[in-house]
């Protein structure tokens, strides 16, 4: 049998797109009530079905959209990722957060 640990603190960080709905699952069920889950995100995971039952399960407190497209680059490798085409926001998930989130632009 495997011990399930808490942790007691917040989360931040930008998960591979892919495995995103599995970190965000994981990390829900470690927090502590209260502690939050910063995830560094494509806009379109607010997009699918299965997403959309997610989102129902844990609703995210907030979403901070960039105005501006954002440069990010694979392995920090800058000189070779240039251009800044995708939109990205920054979902946040409070343990025990009920009801709608708030979207702001930063």
């Amino acid at each position: 049998m495997t011990e399930t640990k808490i942790w007691n603190g917040d989360i931040l960080t930008n998960p591979p797109f892919i495995l995103a709905e599995q970190f965000v699952e994981k990390a829900m069920s470690l927090l502590e009530k209260g502690n939050r889950l910063y995830l560094f995100l494509k806009i379109q995971f607010l997009e699918s079905k299965a997403r959309k039952i997610l989102f129902e399960k844990y609703p995210p407190k907030y979403i901070y959209i960039n105005s501006e497209r954002q440069h990010t680059a694979r392995n920090g490798d800058f000189e070779k990722y240039t251009l800044g085409t995708l939109c990205f926001c920054w979902f946040v998930w409070e343990k025990g957060f009920t009801g709608e989130p708030t979207i702001r632009w930063i």
